[in-house]
């Protein structure tokens, strides 16, 4: 079995994993690494997601990286263009040559007496065992099953006699024009789909058990455009993308102060691009706060407009039965179909499904503690990342990508090998993510959890964690830097 070592090995290509690499050579160009990727493309979600419509829910403004500005037109992009500018960008900062693709990561076993990982793959196109050697190990996997989407069994769907798809795995022969389409689900994909299937197809109806807050917003920054005619590129990157982390954290703040208000605000919103007489309250007005679960964005209000002018509908109510053909509701009203697209969900998968082992005892995840939102108690030289729930997921990757960097030089400054997070003092657990969206609710179980105070817990603030995770102090009572012959004795102790 072939085997090599490098002093970082990055998991995943994705918007994470590249953000890593390019801070990796920009901040430790002396530092060797390597990029496994179990498929076999650049680009994570941005590559495997086709479905008709598929584009950001973040501007790119900020689901761009920090050092590589976002020069298309628009803030809200579709899906190949986010994917074209993760290659251009990987490309640029040459990390492409080293990506090893096909490469699915099993396991990794940290040695405390040599202070390294081992790390087996399995080369998905050859069937080939691999085994690498790194002394960093960062995860950057993102936190959902890649195999396949969330999907509720349906009583009588073996009855159905069209097509059930799954947005997670659109099937590139369906041709959707003129057929009636049935989009079940509310959430981020659901509120894409609808407005894109609309365009060919002769009817589509989102069916939702509940309602999810929806709020358009314009496709183009109108500030960014005029600001990219009179400032160079960098500096009105870097003036839009502070504009917007601080717009998302106003609605962020005020909706978790005065979650009254916001709720009158955003129906307000909605009423206003719908036709008279829609029912607002019933399929706009969740009964939830809002950010207890993710906002839903829409560029250009495309998902009003598709309902205002009758391309689309939307029913809110329960499945009973699946037909031969359509959908029997719990009202007793039955939805025609000759299209089901499942739009539910996601199912959540830690690390990408690769197991931990250190100094030859499994490690646990959900008895670990999240420190800095970003490494593991217990768990030495290693770091994963995940990105915000409540802002763009890039944010927080540039942040952890650049605290990594950071660990390394602190490493080689001091002459120290091991870094360990310890566990909190007793006190209470929480989740590691605390939406209350179903896929969360499904797999949060299986995540690590958070302590219930700095520097075990996050707060969902970029500007509070910029200062924290990019000038903030590396020691503190939460790590442990070791040489390798202690390296053994601290991630026990921990």
């Amino acid at each position: 079995m072939p085997s090599d070592h490098v002093d970082v090995l990055i998991v995943g290509a994705g918007l994470s994993g590249i953000g890593a690499a390019c801070h990796l050579r920009r901040s430790c160009p002396d530092k060797t690494y390597a990029v496994l990727e179990a498929r076999e493309a650049v680009g994570g979600t941005w590559d495997l997601f086709r479905y008709p419509g598929i584009r950001s829910d973040s501007d790119m403004f900020t689901l761009g990286y920090s050092f590589q500005p976002w020069t298309e037109p628009k803030a809200i992009a579709d899906g190949a263009t986010i994917r074209d500018y993760l290659r251009r960008t990987a490309d640029q900062h040459d990390v492409t040559r080293h990506i090893r693709f096909r490469h699915r990561v099993v396991r990794a076993e940290w040695d405390g007496r040599q202070a390294r990982w081992t790390v087996h793959a399995h080369r998905d196109d050859t069937a080939e065992p691999v085994v690498l050697t790194c002394t960093f190990l960062f995860a950057c996997t993102g936190y959902y099953r890649y195999e396949a989407g969330h999907t509720p069994q349906f009583s009588g769907q073996e009855r159905f006699t069209g097509r059930i798809v799954h947005p997670q795995h659109w099937p590139a022969d369906l041709d959707h024009t003129g057929q009636r389409v049935v989009v079940i689900g509310s959430g981020a994909t659901a509120v894409t789909l609808v407005p894109a299937l609309a365009e060919r197809a002769a009817q589509v109806t989102m069916l939702q058990r509940s309602p999810t807050y929806v709020l358009a917003l314009p496709a183009r920054d109108g500030l960014a455009d005029a600001l990219r005619r009179r400032l160079p590129p960098r500096l009105a990157y870097a003036a839009v993308r502070w504009k917007n982390v601080l717009l998302a954290t106003a609605n962020y703040q005020l909706s978790r102060r005065a979650p009254g208000l916001v709720k009158r605000l955003l129906r307000r919103a909605a009423a206003r691009q719908l036709p008279a007489g829609f029912d607002v309250d019933r399929h706009f007005a969740p009964r939830y706060d809002p950010w207890d679960q993710r906002l839903c964005i829409v560029p250009d209000g495309d998902l009003f407009t598709a309902l205002a002018d009758g391309r689309a509908g939307v029913v809110t109510d329960t499945v009973e039965t699946f037909t031969g053909r359509g959908i029997r509701l719990a009202s007793g009203e039955e939805l025609p179909a000759d299209v089901i697209v499942t739009a539910t969900g996601l199912d959540l998968l830690a690390l990408g499904g690769m197991t931990l082992r250190v100094d030859g005892a499994d490690v646990d995840l959900p008895q670990t503690v999240a420190y800095k939102g970003m490494t593991l108690s217990g768990v030495p030289n290693f770091a994963l990342t995940l990105g915000y729930t409540n802002a763009s997921w890039t944010l927080k990757a540039d942040l952890v990508a650049g605290y990594v960097c950071r660990l390394l030089r602190h490493l080689d400054r001091t002459g120290t090998q091991v870094v360990t997070p310890l566990a909190p003092p007793d006190g209470p657990r929480a989740p590691l993510i605390d939406l209350t969206s179903g896929y969360v609710r499904r797999g949060v179980g299986q995540l690590p959890r958070q302590g219930h105070r700095a520097p075990w817990r996050l707060h969902q603030n970029y500007a509070r964690d910029l200062l924290l995770m990019r000038y903030g102090r590396l020691t503190d009572p939460g790590v442990r830097f070791t040489g390798a012959d202690s390296a053994r004795r601290s991630s026990v102790d921990a």
